[in-house]
């Protein structure tokens, strides 16, 4: 039996003469694929970093919030775009976009016109009163007549003994039309338009006694005692009543 098999495969060499024999060298040792793969660059735990930062940007700003008085906020919207290199960690790309819209809330309000300022006050300049006569006035015209106190009391004198005032009643009489209008057929009180010896007010009344009674002593003095007949009875009395009222 021959020493080794017919199909050993080892090499065999030929030597040529003065060659140096050399031994054949060895084959690289087999490296297994899991030991290469332990080997490799950890590049998964980068690529994961990456994406969980980009996940929490978006988060944050999706979740975004304007607060302010008055001021409504809409929803936001958002949206991510990126690219990542798993071979290159230096040249990741972030780009994160979003919108807000906002609404003005405001509180209702009414305008209200102030109130028209009031008309200025005009005063007028007075207007300068110019002296009229009494007739304009509607008093009677003291120019109408011409006074005598003597013969105005000496007509009295006739008319009251008729009525029985003599004495203490005539004088009486005289004292309170002395007071009144000093015996003047023409006396007139502007104030209040009395007129006439017994100032009859208005002195149009003594017309019950004659159409002259602006001109006539006789139509006033007839007219005076039928006055104090009718409302006090006599002279004396009339004059009492003047001294403490001052009028009669």
């Amino acid at each position: 039996m021959a020493k080794h098999s017919l199909n050993d495969d080892r090499p065999r060499v030929t030597r040529s003469p003065g060659a140096v024999e050399r031994t054949p060298e060895a084959a690289p040792p087999a490296v297994s694929v899991a030991s290469a793969a332990s080997r490799r660059p950890p590049r998964r735990t980068g690529r994961a970093a990456l994406q969980l930062l980009g996940l929490a940007a978006v988060t944050a700003c999706a979740f975004v919030t304007v607060v302010a008085p008055n001021v409504g906020v809409s929803s936001a919207t958002a949206s991510f775009s990126g690219e990542f290199d798993e071979g290159r960690v230096g040249v990741q790309n972030l780009a994160v976009s979003a919108s807000a819209a906002t609404a003005l809330i405001r509180d209702g309000y009414t305008v209200k016109d102030p109130p028209p300022p009031p008309p200025p006050v005009i005063v007028a300049a007075p207007t300068p009163v110019e002296k009229s006569s009494s007739s304009d006035s509607g008093c009677p015209d003291p120019n109408a007549a011409v006074a005598d106190p003597a013969t105005a009391q000496a007509v009295a004198l006739e008319l009251a003994a008729a009525r029985g005032w003599t004495g203490a009643q005539y004088d009486a009489l005289i004292a309170l039309w002395s007071r009144e209008s000093g015996w003047r057929v023409n006396a007139l009180n502007a104030s209040s338009c009395a007129y006439g010896i017994p100032q009859a007010l208005p002195g149009s009344k003594m017309a019950s006694a004659g159409a002259d009674w602006l001109t006539n002593p006789a139509t006033q003095i007839t007219w005076g005692l039928n006055y104090i007949q009718g409302r006090y009875g006599d002279p004396a009395s009339a004059l009492a009543h003047s001294d403490a009222n001052h009028w009669y």
